[in-house]
């Protein structure tokens, strides 16, 4: 998943908005202010994948298929062809 995407970035951005505030009070210098921003970059990136990855869907399962059937089980469909007149 690239970083650019316009969900991460979005989300990188609104994470981001209390440090650009810090940073614009003078709380922050401006170096410490864009490592900071690229940590909220990073975070965005990290709850989009999980929230990507949790709301995917599952795969199809792969069917049971079932075992050889042994001679005069009810699951055997030769037995009821054999047992018909």
């Amino acid at each position: 998943m690239s970083p650019l995407r316009w969900d991460v970035l979005l989300t990188g951005f609104v994470l981001s908005l209390p440090v650009i505030a810090l940073g614009l009070r003078g709380d922050l210098t401006a170096e410490e202010t864009m490592n900071r921003v690229l940590w909220c970059l990073g975070a965005g990136w990290a709850a989009v994948a999980v929230l990507r990855f949790a709301s995917a869907p599952r795969g199809p399962v792969a069917a049971q298929r079932p075992g050889p059937a042994r001679p005069g089980d009810p699951r055997d469909p030769s037995v009821d062809a054999q047992s018909s007149p």
